[in-house]
């Protein structure tokens, strides 16, 4: 018994020792378990902290950094930008087109003793009148200064493009690539601008935002610039093969500088500028120099050098202007009747405006003009005189203004001999005469609610003195009412028609209603 006791003892000892030895080994294992997986774990927030620690540093590098556009991007707001190459690029344009109804004032005129004929009187139309299409930019090249460029092409809407018979000359063709201000340059915010290529002139810019019939028939250049009646207004003039500077704004004063070298190795201004495809100042027949139906030389206003200068000062409702221009050499031989009496002389001209906008949405606009010839011979000079120009544009509504406009140009010294016929078909005396003349426009303007679009109605008169010839329209519009007879063109006759040169004392009128759009 003591033995089975005995036994028992020692086989529970053994089975306790064998538990506790298993119990060790395993508590063995957990432990080693839980050294590896802390070793692990701080192996594991080292390598977070060496990340964090590399983008904290990466931090400062990316927020400099600007995020890469793309290639061309449409920058935002209402003009046709486009970012490119690290410039801008802008496409924009202007539609004018009108439904007009013009009378030359011809009906009953005289020639050779008998009526004249074609169709005088009212004749309806459609014009397109001074539309354009245009592309311009500019890129940083430093801190403050940028290059430029721009080119502009006159857009026929409702006319074939080509040369026009209503054109004030008939070789350039105007619908041509670049056929409007076109340049490069180089601008800077502090020193203006330097640009090369062909633009309006500084005088012709001063005044341009007097006129609120442009390119209507009642545009104020069927007188204002026009130094001798017809369809040229000469002081209005888009210079081309030019240079000129830009000045900055400085507290509202600007100005702007413009000399076109005449390009003409001719002794008196008489061939075309060399790489011009026009006699300087229009006003050609045909052809280039030397090719057949070529005029004998430009021996109507063609000049050498041009210089034009303006100044302005803008501050509130006021803006104020003065400007100057000088045609150098102008040839004028074709007036003339005796050798040496008109020749090749000195033109200039100078104007003052004003324009104030009022509290009760009233714009005033007011002009005068100096037009000088350095003449020969005082009553054989039609160039210079003085005009003037007061309109008035009223706000009706938002969205409706009501125009007002009249011109008047006064009497020259004298004119060439039968350089027009009046209405009985007498041929012009030389000396002082009646060649005043008065331009009469009133408008309405409707803008659309997206001020893009807008619609006009217009009614012109233009009433010339006696000896007067001046046209409607002369500034731009697609149709000008010229002083010619219905089966008349420039330089001839329709066959078996009565035509006689250009007439004096007609009275012009249209009625033009339009549309323009801007993008």
């Amino acid at each position: 018994m003591r033995f089975q006791k005995t036994s028992v003892a020692i086989a529970v000892s053994l089975a306790l020792g064998c538990v506790g030895n298993a119990h060790a080994d395993q508590t063995s294992d957990m432990q080693a378990k839980l050294d590896a997986l802390q070793k692990e774990i701080q192996e594991l927030q080292a390598q977070i902290g060496a990340l964090r620690k590399k983008q904290e540093q990466a931090a400062p590098a990316a927020a400099a950094a600007p995020a890469k556009a793309p290639a061309n991007e449409v920058k935002a707001g209402k003009e046709l930008v486009f970012k490119v190459g690290g410039g801008e690029v802008q496409l924009y344009g202007h539609a004018d087109v009108s439904l007009d109804d013009q009378t030359n004032g011809m009906t009953g005129f005289l020639h050779n003793g008998l009526p004249v004929t074609g169709h005088n009187g009212w004749l309806p139309d459609v014009s397109s009148n001074l539309s354009f299409f245009g592309v311009r930019g500019n890129r940083a090249v430093s801190d403050d200064l940028k290059g430029v460029f721009q080119f502009e092409t006159e857009i026929s809407y409702a006319a074939t493009p080509g040369a026009s018979d209503q054109a004030a000359d008939t070789t350039a063709q105007k619908y041509s690539l670049g056929s409007r201000n076109s340049f490069v340059g180089l601008q800077s915010e502090e020193y203006g601008a330097i640009k090369l290529g062909k633009t309006d002139t500084p005088y012709k810019s001063a005044t341009a935002r007097l006129d609120p019939f442009a390119s209507t028939p009642g545009d104020y250049n069927a007188i204002m610039g026009n130094s001798g009646g017809d369809n040229r207004s000469e002081f209005d003039f888009r210079a081309p093969h030019a240079v000129w500077y830009e000045s900055p704004n400085i507290q509202g004063v600007h100005a702007n500088f413009l000399v076109s070298p005449g390009q003409n190795r001719s002794t008196d201004t008489g061939l075309y500028a060399q790489g011009e495809p026009d006699c300087s100042g229009g006003n050609s027949t045909g052809g280039l120099n030397g090719d057949a139906g070529q005029p004998t030389s430009c021996e109507d206003g063609s000049f050498a050098t041009l210089y034009s200068f303006d100044l302005t000062y803008e501050s509130g409702p006021l803006y104020a202007t003065v400007a100057y221009e000088l045609h150098k050499d102008v040839n004028r031989i074709g007036d003339e009747i005796v050798p040496g009496t008109i020749g090749i002389r000195d033109e200039s001209a100078y104007k003052l405006g004003v324009q104030y906008t009022f509290p009760t949405k009233t714009t005033l606009n007011v002009l005068v003009e100096r037009l000088q010839r350095d003449a020969i011979t005082d009553s054989l000079d039609e160039r210079t005189h003085t005009a003037t120009w007061l309109a008035l544009t009223q706000g009706l509504t938002a969205f409706d203004d009501l125009n007002l406009g009249w011109a008047h140009v006064g009497r020259t010294p004298g004119q060439p001999v039968e350089g027009v016929n009046d209405k009985f078909g007498n041929s012009a005396p030389a000396g002082s005469s009646n060649n005043e003349a008065n331009l009469y426009t009133i408008g309405i303007k409707h803008r659309f609610v997206d001020k893009r679009t807008t619609a006009y109605l217009t009614y012109s008169s233009l009433v010339n003195g006696y000896w007067a010839h001046y046209s409607l329209g002369a500034g731009g519009h697609g149709l000008p009412t010229r002083n010619y007879v219905g089966d008349k063109f420039i330089g001839g006759c329709q066959s078996g028609g009565n035509c006689g040169p250009p007439f004096s004392g007609n009275n012009a009128e249209a009625v033009s209603v339009g549309v323009t759009y801007d993008f």
